[in-house]
């Protein structure tokens, strides 16, 4: 791991992205990194529930999740904190998270190109191997 990889720290980018916008909404919460990966946390919020009847939450925070814990891991692979954009973001649904239950999103950067970088992640909800979702997708580097 390069030494600025070492000062990337991505608790303290979560603390301080979850003080607004949608991070704050949703209620983001860091929950572990290593060389080339991280993981978020998604709180159960009745806020995010789709049908209160079922207690089920919505897709749309599971995806934001997803999308910043695979950014993350970018940042932990290359070392280098730098501007990019989310070019595809596939996320396949296997089940329904368990109602009142905690979400923890899983992304990789398994590899990296001059300007790709290449990610895949799974959802859960309580159990790594009993997945919510996977996901795969590209992120595209924006600096020039």
């Amino acid at each position: 791991m390069t030494e600025q990889a070492q000062e990337f720290d991505p608790a303290r980018l979560i603390r301080m992205m979850s003080k607004n916008g949608h991070n704050k909404l949703i209620g983001t919460q860091y929950h572990g990194h290593g060389e080339g990966w991280c993981e978020l946390a998604l709180p159960y919020s009745e806020d995010l529930v789709t049908d209160t009847a079922s207690g089920i939450l919505a897709s749309g925070p599971i995806f934001t999740l997803m999308d910043m814990a695979t950014s993350l891991s970018i940042w932990l692979k290359t070392g280098v904190f730098q501007p990019q954009a989310t070019l595809d973001l596939r996320i396949d649904y296997l089940r329904p998270a368990r109602p009142g239950q905690m979400v923890v999103g899983h992304g990789e950067c398994y590899h990296v190109t001059r300007s790709i970088a290449f990610i895949r992640g799974h959802a859960h909800d309580g159990d790594p191997t009993k997945p919510i979702a996977h996901v795969a997708g590209t992120y595209f580097f924006t600096a020039s």
